[in-house]
Formats: structure tokens, sequence, C-alpha cells
């Protein structure tokens, strides 16, 4: 293979799909607030009930790792979430999010929980979902994912309905998810009020946290925000 050959494969390899790089107030989790550039990748394997960004599941831009790095620098914001889709579902994910830590950046990772984020540098806050019975994708969980948290990382589980509910309270008390990280509970917007679950969270004094997507709070289903 000739040099220039070379150097074409060696970029084909550093390259992910990118459906957008956008900053805004992180609104979700527990960096919520935070002025935050958001790097969503394309492609999700899973197909979840109540999903928010189906436009990241096809389409994209192929984007080199370096030049997402330096239009994440552009920003000049401290916080960086990748997202999706399922960003693992791209294997590049695991060396952009290493470039991202090594820049200087506090970076997220928020996950399907189908994947497993052993790989994943341990600078990286993983945000990793577990998926309820009315996601409809509770088959697709990786379980060994949940033994490997730590106190930095948190785990979320966007619920339902009231069968969903107590299915995530089992796992919570299951795993002693609660000793290993910090829980969040959200939920989906169009099948449960918030106050219920809030509700039944005071009820029986879980050890979560009740979360809702300030995004949408301000504005809505805009893409992009």
């Amino acid at each position: 293979m000739n040099q220039v050959s070379s150097e074409s494969a060696a970029t084909a390899a550093d390259r992910l799909r990118i459906t957008e790089i956008f900053c805004s107030l992180q609104g979700e989790s527990r960096s919520v607030g935070w002025p935050t550039v958001f790097v969503r990748l394309t492609g999700c394997p899973l197909r979840c009930g109540y999903c928010d960004t189906t436009y990241s599941f096809h389409g994209g831009q192929w984007q080199t790792i370096d030049d997402i790095v330096a239009e994440v620098r552009s920003h000049g914001v401290r916080h960086v979430c990748v997202t999706g889709g399922e960003p693992l579902a791209q294997k590049r994910c695991i060396p952009l999010l290493q470039k991202l830590c090594d820049a200087g950046f506090e970076v997220s990772l928020e996950t399907s929980g189908a994947i497993d984020i052993s790989p994943v540098d341990s600078r990286v806050i993983r945000v990793v979902d577990v998926k309820t019975p009315d996601s409809g994708e509770a088959s697709r969980n990786h379980w060994p994912n949940l033994a490997l948290l730590q106190p930095r990382d948190q785990v979320k589980f966007v619920i339902c309905s009231r069968d969903d509910y107590d299915w995530s309270r089992a796992v919570l008390q299951e795993y002693r998810l609660a000793e290993r990280c910090e829980v969040l509970f959200s939920p989906s917007y169009a099948q449960l009020p918030p106050r219920e679950l809030a509700e039944w969270i005071i009820a029986d004094r879980l050890p979560v946290r009740f979360q809702m997507q300030l995004h949408k709070q301000l504005w809505g289903e805009e893409q992009g925000r």
C-alpha cells in the first residue's frame, strides 16, 4: 500500500458518523443546568417506545476524531456529553472519549445499557440506562454493566407506568444500585404524569433522584437544544 492509500485508510478508520454537535444546557443527570457541548452520534440498535431522538437513527455526517474535538473546543465550554442514538454502537466512540478527556474536558457518556461499557475510559462519567419493560427493550439490558458502575457514574430508569416503577424498584434493590452510584428515575412524559412518579418515590422513600428533562421545559421538542 502506498503512502497516500495508507493515509486515506487511517483517516477512514478515525471517523465517526455524527448527527449534530451543539451547545446547550445539560437537561438531565447530575450535571443538569451546566452549559454543555453535546456530540450526538448517529445510529442505534434499540427502538425504545418513548425515544425522543429518532432523527439520530439514520443519516449524519462523517467526521474525524480530531475534527470533532476541534469543533467541541470551538464552543469554549468545559462539559461535553457524548450521546446518541447509542454512541457505543460505533467502535470509534471509545478513542473519541479518550481524546476528549486528554483535551481536558469533563466528559460524560449517555448509553442505553445494551452494550458493554468496560472499554470506556475511566475518566468518563458513564450515565447508563436500564431499560424497563414498557420501553419495549428490557431484553437488551447488558446486566454485567451494573457491576462496573463507580460512584462517579449514574444509572437511569425511564418510568412509563406503575408496573415499570415496581420493576425498577426491584432492580434497584436486587443490584443494590444506590450503594454503587447515583440512581435517576425519570418519567416518560407521554405516558406518566411526573407528579405520580414523584409521589411514589416519596411514599417509598426510595434512595433515587427524581429528574425531569430541563431542556424540554425550556425548549420543548426543538432539535439541537
